[in-house]
């Protein structure tokens, strides 16, 4: 739940953000004559910078292509009061630097290069239509060259700065979400060994329960068998031992259910197999190239299994995190097409996280899940450099 609303909070500060614009636009120039064209130019800004983190592509191509339509005098151009407009390309280039990596975070700086020339041309080249440019708004006599030139650079620095600036927030938010989520995954994996040494327990306990009973149940099971067929078939004492045998018999059954019981459940899974894909978002938003494929068709997978599954994939995920950093990438497959649900969590990368002292935890409560699920899990190097292969099979349907 947590990762939801983190996810949909972001996703609506950059709406906010258009809507904000847009409004102190209306306000710093209401009751001006001659706007009403001029409405729809920072309406489209105003929906590039709500588009900037949902859809950051056609964000970007508003931020050029209205610029570029007022330098060939296809819609308003911008006036002496209305030119702070371009802030709108700065506000853009700084959502997505901010909030993605790779390829469209570095097509910023581009696409604000050409933006930043296609308002500067608005700004200062005028037409004998409309002459009413940069040079009769600032009484500059330097010409329209120089004018376009510095223009060009002043609204480019502005929105590199910018754009500089929502990388480093973003690189820093990722940073720091990574550090806690890693904190978190520590905490959870130290309750989690702590549980399944626990559940270890318990289960030696009840199998020395069980190997003790069930030893003196069955001498006398046969003990009662014995004397009963030396008793004969009737009377009170062949009918005594006959009860006997049953009753310890069925005490027996007991014992070897209760057993297992203790072997093969804990606590009701919190999360299961619907959680696995957010487990995978949530490494996409720090900057990890995760992806999820599933193959063949679902089966019936109990409860406790499916917790089983989330927390592989989780631990597997977690220790991808920490010990190849948050740029590795990251392959999460759920097979169903065998005997059973296979899962693999292939990764790789060099830049570890954290510093760590010590091997850990996380790969024996993983197999000891896995085991205690009645399936088995492997882990260890890939064929390719610094590739690490997490492998896992649990049954399902029938074969539990």
């Amino acid at each position: 739940m947590t990762s939801f609303l983190r996810r949909r909070a972001r996703h609506l500060l950059a709406p906010a953000a258009g809507a904000v614009y847009l409004v102190l636009w209306i306000v710093a120039e209401a009751g001006r004559s001659d706007l009403t064209g001029h409405v729809l130019v920072v309406s489209a800004f105003a929906v590039a910078i709500g588009l900037a983190n949902w859809m950051p592509a056609t964000a970007l191509g508003l931020v050029v292509v209205v610029p570029i339509l007022q330098a060939l005098h296809l819609i308003g151009r911008p006036r002496a009061t209305t030119w702070p407009e371009y802030l709108a390309i700065a506000i853009v280039v700084a959502v997505v630097g901010a909030g993605h990596s790779g390829l469209l975070r570095w097509l910023a700086v581009p696409v604000l290069g050409v933006a930043s020339a296609a308002a500067a041309w608005a700004m200062a080249v005028p037409t004998v239509a409309d002459p009413d440019v940069w040079g009769n708004w600032t009484a500059s006599r330097s010409g329209t060259r120089s004018d376009l030139v510095l223009l060009t650079l002043a609204i480019a620095g502005a929105s590199g700065i910018a754009w500089a600036v929502g990388v480093a927030v973003g690189a820093a938010w990722r940073i720091g979400l990574a550090r806690v989520r890693v904190v978190e995954a520590e905490r959870e994996t130290e309750v989690t060994t702590a549980e399944l040494r626990a559940e270890q327990e318990r289960a030696r306990i009840a199998r020395d329960v069980h190997d003790s009973l069930a030893h003196s149940l069955a001498v006398v099971v046969s003990q009662a068998q014995g004397a009963a067929a030396v008793a004969g078939a009737d009377g009170p004492a062949a009918t005594a031992l006959r009860d006997i045998a049953d009753v310890s018999r069925s005490a027996l059954g007991d014992v070897r259910s209760l057993v297992e019981r203790i072997q093969g459940t804990g606590p009701v899974a919190v999360h299961g197999l619907s959680d696995v894909p957010d487990l995978v978002e949530d490494m996409r938003e720090l900057g990890m190239r995760a992806s999820f494929e599933q193959h063949g068709d679902p089966a019936p997978l109990g409860t406790v299994a499916g917790g089983v599954v989330h927390r592989i994939v989780q631990e597997s995920l977690t220790n991808v995190l920490k010990h190849q950093g948050r740029t590795a990438s990251a392959r999460v497959v759920l097979d169903w097409r065998g005997a059973g649900l296979g899962v693999v969590v292939t990764s790789r990368g060099d830049a570890p996280l954290v510093q760590l002292d010590g091997d850990g935890s996380g790969i024996d409560g993983m197999r000891e899940r896995a085991r205690l699920a009645g399936g088995w899990l492997r882990a260890g190097a890939g064929d390719e450099p610094d590739e690490f292969v997490v492998t896992g099979w649990l049954p399902v349907g029938a074969a539990q």
